[in-house]
């Protein structure tokens, strides 16, 4: 999956596949994880967000199905 870099203290690069409704996360230090079921709204809901690791925090983390890839 092809991720976008965005700008955060936490978070590296994001990207989305809207067939699977995949949210694919690095962040810094290279961890990678995917989130599944996750609607395009917040995909867009995240690269919007002035803060990407608080976004995660606050709408991802503890909601969606993951695994570390």
């Amino acid at each position: 999956m092809d991720r976008t870099p965005v700008v955060s203290s936490n978070v590296a690069s994001v990207g989305y596949d809207d067939a699977t409704q995949t949210l694919e996360v690095e962040f810094h230090g290279g961890a990678v994880y995917q989130y599944f079921d996750v609607p395009r709204t917040v995909y867009d809901g995240l690269m919007a967000a002035d803060s990407k690791g608080g976004f995660m925090h606050a709408q991802v983390r503890g909601v969606y199905r993951y695994a570390r890839i």
